[in-house]
């Protein structure tokens, strides 16, 4: 498994323990899986800032997922945007025109928690509801290594930033996101 920081990775499907339900049965089913791993961390340290001091993983190799919803004629529409915790998604702008929304916003915690069926603070891209497109910055894909969430607050996904690329419902989008 790809070290990264000091965390402890392993294989994440020798690990389900340390995987959201719905993160666990995706992985099953990708065909990345076994570039995937997975590292116990302490849940109080799961916020990006906090996570990348504590266990020396560089702001450029972690990667944050946001859950969007938009609306377009009484219709709800939701995403995710996967960007570098070095910048900030560009959710007014180009997620806003990719998704062909005219409202959009950030998705309430317990909306995202309940559509999702996972943690706050510890949410995927791996395992999110099939029909919600993934939006991807592409500086995300460029990276030898990202650390994502697990969808649980006691542990990141480690994985090389192509490999996202390729899960199910992925779009790629140059300018997703600007630099914070």
């Amino acid at each position: 498994m790809m070290p990264l920081g000091t965390l402890d990775v392993t294989p994440a499907l020798e690990r389900v323990d340390l995987l959201a339900t719905p993160t666990a049965a995706a992985l099953e089913n990708w065909s990345e899986a076994d570039s995937v791993g997975v590292a116990p961390i302490d849940a109080d340290l799961a916020d990006t800032a906090a996570f990348c001091a504590a266990y020396a993983v560089p702001l450029e190799a972690s990667a944050n997922c946001v859950v969007l919803s938009g609306k377009r004629e009484g219709q709800v529409r939701m995403a995710a945007c996967l960007v570098l915790a070095t910048t900030r998604a560009d959710v007014n702008g180009v997620a806003r025109r990719w998704l062909d929304v005219r409202k959009i916003s950030f998705a309430s915690m317990d909306d995202a928690v309940e559509m999702t069926g996972m943690e706050y603070g510890g949410i995927t891209p791996i395992g999110l509801p099939s029909d919600w497109p993934i939006l991807v910055d592409s500086r995300v894909v460029e990276q030898p290594a990202i650390v994502i969430g697990s969808g649980v607050r006691r542990s990141k996904i480690v994985l090389p930033g192509a490999a996202i690329a390729q899960y199910p419902g992925v779009h790629v989008i140059d300018g997703l996101a600007n630099s914070a």
